[in-house]
């Protein structure tokens, strides 16, 4: 698309794509956003219109998610730490900006045998750029105070709180960024990339309680300066984690609410039949009794391909196990548009 793209433009060429490929609008299941208003919005964004299309057509509505990986992105902003990240982007800054500095600092680094060759750019819109500019900024500290002593005041150099601060930083945005690269490439079911979010979730609890605890073991970095003789003060980061805890549970609270069908769809041959919607009961116990598609059922996890094959198969003779709804006046959930999660529609097969 080029020029608008408003709502209503979105919608426009997303109707006309379904008719050149002559998909009716009934086998529309899922969508999937960057969660901007255009798309996301409640009244007259792209899934509104979308969800007010298949009324019209007598169709489910459409189970409608903001993109995983872009949800944690967002998530992994909230720690701010502006007083550490304006002094690591203006030090950064200094050297790189300057095409004298910069080519003294690296004849500096090359002279001493430093661990690396440079410093990095921070860049805002790439997600895992703080992670990597923080690591290295901080693994060459010494030898970048060495290097601006007389060219620029760096005070924080020798403020224990702030190097412990960013210490913290480069500890808490490696396994943000671990995480991330956890829900990225190719073939990634949604309910594989969800549960790395909980395992996430539940380190975060670990942290809290290791934090309080001064109990440094996941913490490397900080345990570095400890072991050089620098104090550290757990309760004063538990804040942070707690306000990280804060956005990863507003932020995937619509992830949230579909956990049950998360977990039926993972594995249905272990669900217990008395938990789930009575529409599918009947067929879930033929399902698990069935040892054949037990055995196709195991070699396909984890593998979107194969469990497409699957489900097509077993839409046949489990239509309404397929369909999942989550219960009687709820969107439905079609297994189909789980997937995957980096698509922005699902069609049932």
């Amino acid at each position: 698309m080029h020029g608008r793209t408003t709502a209503k433009d979105l919608f426009e060429e997303l109707s006309g794509s379904l008719e050149r490929a002559g998909l009716p609008w009934n086998k529309l299941t899922g969508i999937t956003t960057d969660g901007a208003p255009s798309m996301a919005g409640k009244k007259n964004g792209l899934v509104a219109l979308v969800q007010r299309k298949l009324e019209e057509e007598n169709a489910r509505p459409a189970l409608a998610l903001h993109c995983i990986i872009h949800q944690q992105s967002l998530c992994s902003k909230c720690l701010k730490y502006d007083h550490v990240m304006s002094v690591v982007v203006k030090c950064v800054n200094y050297i790189r900006s300057r095409g004298l500095q910069h080519r003294q600092f690296c004849a500096f680094l090359k002279e001493i045998e430093a661990a690396y060759g440079d410093v990095l750019y921070f860049t805002e819109v790439r997600w895992l750029s703080r992670g990597q500019v923080l690591k290295r900024f901080f693994e060459l500290r010494e030898e970048i105070k060495m290097f601006l002593d007389g060219k620029m005041t760096v005070t924080e150099f020798d403020d224990p709180k702030w190097l412990m601060d960013l210490a913290f930083l480069v500890d808490i945005t490696h396994e943000l960024n671990m995480l991330n690269v956890k829900l990225q490439g190719p073939g990634q079911l949604i309910t594989g990339m969800y549960s790395c979010v909980k395992a996430f979730l539940t380190k975060r609890r670990l942290w809290k309680g290791h934090n309080a605890a001064n109990n440094l073991v996941h913490f490397p970095t900080c345990k570095s300066l400890v072991e050089k003789g620098s104090e550290f003060c757990g309760e004063g980061f538990i804040s942070a984690i707690e306000q990280l805890e804060h956005d990863f549970d507003q932020r995937f609270a619509d992830f949230k609410a579909h956990s049950d069908t998360f977990k039926l769809f993972a594995d249905p041959f272990s669900a217990d039949v008395d938990t789930v919607p009575c529409e599918v009961q009947m067929e879930l116990i033929d399902l698990q009794c069935n040892v054949e598609l037990k055995s196709k059922f195991r070699e396909a996890q984890g593998k979107v391909e194969l469990m497409g094959q699957l489900l097509r198969e077993m839409s046949k003779s489990f239509p309404e196990l397929c369909k999942m709804p989550k219960g009687n006046n709820e969107d439905s959930c079609d297994f189909s548009s789980l997937l995957k999660s980096h698509v922005i529609i699902a069609f049932l097969f």
